[in-house]
């Protein structure tokens, strides 16, 4: 099982951290993942500056980034948002959920989402989780088994080619 720890601000994050997250991503996205990047194949200088900018906003009270390492390699990442509009700071917003190409079907996902759930409670006392899925992903499958359920769909917003179009699968996790 790998090893979880919580990221919440630019100081805590290193050189080789931020070199790995974008190797991740960029090997997520390239093995077809749904990751934020919808059009493979993606380089570094793609993924960079978005990596950049998701460290830049890190802050304790409301943005944590979430690692799984397996000795000194980063295998997985997710990303807990907290809108700062106090009329919805209860709810929280899950982003960029992945697991390293090569350690898939490890229970490094699973494991992630449940260090994410804890933080959100114990930590920064949220009431419910929310996350948007690429349709036709098998993700609802997997998130249901987390205990997250479907709560709504807009049907066919995400055309990735004219003959493949997809909904775009609204989940909650409540209570956490």
């Amino acid at each position: 099982m790998p090893t979880l720890s919580q990221i919440t601000g630019m100081d805590q994050v290193t050189p080789g951290l931020t070199r790995q997250l974008i190797a991740c991503w960029v090997a997520v996205t390239n093995a077809g993942g749904a990751a934020g990047f919808p059009f493979p194949p993606v380089h570094d200088d793609d993924v960079a500056p978005v990596t950049d900018e998701l460290l830049g906003s890190l802050a304790p009270s409301r943005s944590r980034l979430i690692i799984a390492e397996s000795g000194e390699a980063l295998v997985g990442w997710v990303v807990l948002k907290r809108d700062p509009f106090r009329l919805v700071a209860h709810w929280g917003t899950v982003h960029h959920l992945q697991t390293h190409p090569r350690f898939r079907g490890r229970g490094v996902g699973s494991a992630l989402m449940q260090e994410l759930r804890t933080v959100a409670r114990d930590e920064l006392g949220l009431e419910q989780l929310r996350l948007t899925a690429r349709g036709k992903e098998g993700l609802e499958d997997f998130y249901g088994r987390l205990g997250w359920r479907e709560v709504g769909r807009w049907p066919s917003a995400l055309r990735f080619a004219p003959d493949d179009t997809r909904d775009e699968v609204l989940m909650l996790l409540d209570p956490l």
